[in-house]
């Protein structure tokens, strides 16, 4: 665990240097069922979910998975569900049928749990990436109630430089999707905090992780509580985004939250429309989960420092964001400034110190 990232780039370069000298061997105790080929032993079958949650999936875990696992000298077969449950178990079912040695599956709307259960009876591990999945061999993640935490903070602090009471103040909580387990924890993580500080929810629609959705619930939300709110606790940049378009809607400015570290959130954190977000560096998790797929794959049980809902769970630490250290998030390559520092934008980003 890290309490903050001492330059990504330096992890990087170490753990390409790390795996480029692993073994490759094909063997795997815990891999493919005894008929399986040696290159499906050597193979680790990876399946992202989508590319509206977030930009982080193919820009960033796809490639740093396939360079640690084939630098290790292992295949990699990475598939997107492109946000299809359909798509997404007929991706595994070839998967499975051509052979894997194991599999990394970041859990789309609950259908992670089947095709884990269908990778056991094949006798291929499974390891629970980003998003946890009940019975994974492993889970590789960050602290995700330790994000919620972060991002219910965010709304008390802007409520505080608001001059606000938080004991009055009217918020509307905004979850991700209740079918994905890490919603769940964003959720508990801010609501600690947020009733810590005697917050409660004016108002708190079912969830989702599609942006457009989410900004149809806050409409309905603030038609509900006919524009009486006082800050938005939202759980993604994604949806956050959408969420400002409807308070632009109404010339209004609150408190909100976010995660992700997007271009439209670090816009809007600089604009003033976003308190921070939770900025989570996806190297991090690639490279942990490379490390315990490799193990797996060499036939080796590593080790985890914690578990979570039982499943040995490797958590790395998220960092909160907002404009004043800001320029981490560049200096760390996850941010280019040609993309965020646009129109208005752009002064603001001169004010932060970010070229």
């Amino acid at each position: 665990m890290k309490s903050s990232i001492l330059g990504v780039a330096a992890v990087l370069a170490a753990a390409t240097l790390a795996l480029t000298g692993c073994s490759n061997s094909s063997g795997s105790g815990s891999g493919s069922s005894g008929g399986a080929t040696t290159a499906a032993k050597k193979t680790a079958c990876v399946i992202l979910p989508d590319t509206e949650s977030s930009p982080r999936w193919e820009s960033g875990d796809r490639p740093a998975l396939n360079k640690a696992l084939t630098a290790a000298g292992f295949n990699a077969n990475i598939q997107n569900a492109q946000n299809s449950t359909t798509k997404y178990t007929s991706i595994a079912q070839a998967q499975l049928t051509k052979g894997c040695g194991v599999m990394l599956l970041v859990d789309l709307n609950g259908v992670g749990a089947t095709v884990l259960a269908k990778a056991h009876t094949a006798g291929v591990p499974v390891i629970a990436y980003d998003r946890p999945i009940k019975g994974a061999d492993y889970y590789v993640s960050f602290d995700n109630e330790k994000v919620g935490e972060l991002e219910g903070q965010m709304i008390v602090d802007g409520l505080k430089a608001e001059k606000k009471d938080p004991k009055t103040a009217s918020v509307v909580c905004m979850s991700g999707d209740p079918t994905d387990g890490n919603a769940a924890y964003f959720k508990a993580g801010a609501l600690k905090v947020m009733g810590a500080a005697g917050i409660k929810c004016a108002l708190s629609p079912a969830g989702t992780w599609d942006a457009t959705k989410s900004g149809t619930e806050f409409q309905q939300a603030y038609t509900t509580l006919k524009g009486n709110i006082d800050a938005v606790w939202t759980a993604n940049d994604a949806n956050n985004a959408a969420i400002i378009t409807v308070l632009n809607k109404y010339n209004k400015t609150v408190p909100t939250s976010g995660q992700d570290a997007s271009v439209a959130g670090l816009q809007n954190i600089l604009l003033g429309k976003q308190y921070g977000t939770v900025y989570k560096p996806y190297q991090l998790e690639a490279k942990q989960a490379s490390d315990v797929a490799i193990a797996l794959l060499k036939g080796t049980k590593p080790s985890a420092p914690t578990t979570q809902a039982g499943v040995p769970s490797f958590l790395e630490t998220p960092i909160l964001v907002t404009a004043s250290n800001m320029k981490q998030v560049f200096d760390d390559g996850n941010a280019q400034a040609s993309a965020v520092c646009t129109g208005n934008v752009a002064p603001k980003c001169t004010a932060a110190g970010i070229s």
